[in-house]
């Protein structure tokens, strides 16, 4: 019933270093988009005083991360809801964070933007807002292999696609977020960071 998802054991701990010195020694997280559930377990076992509610439209998915949650024994994770990003109503009324890993580049444009506005909606003054994933800055792809990624993405699905860093920033900033920290990871990937504000 678990899945793997290969890219997950090179860019978690990176991702991890980042959101450990930024996110709160308390309260709750919200995973938008948890996929197999490993990304989430990993971060709930380094950071035990948090509390992890993962998330995913999909029935099998949902199955995933439930089943990590279980082998690996975590107290601090709950059971994984059903949420559509692009939906109006979420099942959460609160979280102290959002963080949505390589999602809004395999999605319409309509789930970064209820992703964004959903964010909004839940966090208080001085929650954080974390995307991790690749992005085009300044009209240019970052590097060559996410050019290739891109074009392969909208092969598949024309509606999916490599954002623009400015234009999600853009609408960030339209719902209340401060501009993003940016920090480069491995692999040609970014992590933004929006402030509530």
């Amino acid at each position: 019933m678990k899945r793997h998802a290969p890219a997950t054991a090179r860019n978690r701990q990176p991702i991890l270093d980042v959101l450990r010195p930024r996110l709160p020694d308390k309260g709750i997280v919200l995973e938008v988009a948890s996929g197999s559930g490993e990304h989430i377990v990993h971060f709930a076992e380094a950071l035990p005083g948090l509390i992890f509610q993962p998330s995913d439209p999909g029935a099998e998915a949902r199955a995933s991360i439930d089943d990590w949650i279980q082998t690996e024994g975590l107290g601090n994770v709950r059971a994984a809801l059903a949420l559509d990003a692009a939906g109006d109503v979420w099942p959460i009324e609160r979280a102290d964070a959002v963080l949505c890993c390589n999602m809004i580049h395999i999605a319409p444009w309509e789930a970064a933007v209820g992703l964004i506005s959903g964010a909004a909606r839940l966090l208080s003054e001085g929650g954080t807002l974390y995307l991790y994933g690749p992005y085009r800055r300044n009209g240019r792809h970052t590097a060559p292999s996410n050019e290739a990624f891109d074009a392969d993405l909208r092969r598949r699905n024309p509606a999916w696609g490599v954002r623009d860093l400015e234009t999600v920033t853009a609408l960030a900033t339209a719902k209340g977020f401060d501009p993003p920290e940016i920090v480069d990871m491995p692999a040609n990937n970014l992590s933004l960071l929006f402030k509530r504000t």
